[in-house]
């Protein structure tokens, strides 16, 4: 994720929408049960941190699969490895 695109998931202040979704009552007494434990003000905010962590791990394996899907296509034109390097050293550090 990029650094910008990062420094807004982590603004406190960014704007909310309420959603409505049906969850076993046993799974939410868990929910509120392990909250606190883990830091948590109420099982909300675990939620909100859970859906946060499956969403950045699968943004992070898609972008990654094209990214490598892209490098492979690049190389069947016929592009080096070395200018490929080169490209995504541009990219990373700029």
């Amino acid at each position: 994720m990029k650094i910008e695109a990062l420094k807004k998931r982590l603004d406190r202040n960014r704007p909310m929408t309420s959603v409505t979704i049906r969850i076993p009552e046993d799974v939410i007494e868990d929910l509120k049960r392990l909250a606190p434990l883990l830091g948590f003000s109420g099982y909300q905010p675990l939620i909100r941190a859970y859906i946060g962590q499956g969403l950045r791990a699968d943004l992070e394996r898609f972008e990654s699969e094209t990214v490598t899907a892209l490098i492979a296509s690049l190389k069947r034109r016929g592009v080096s490895d070395e200018i490929i390097h080169e490209a995504l050293n541009e990219v990373v550090h700029s």
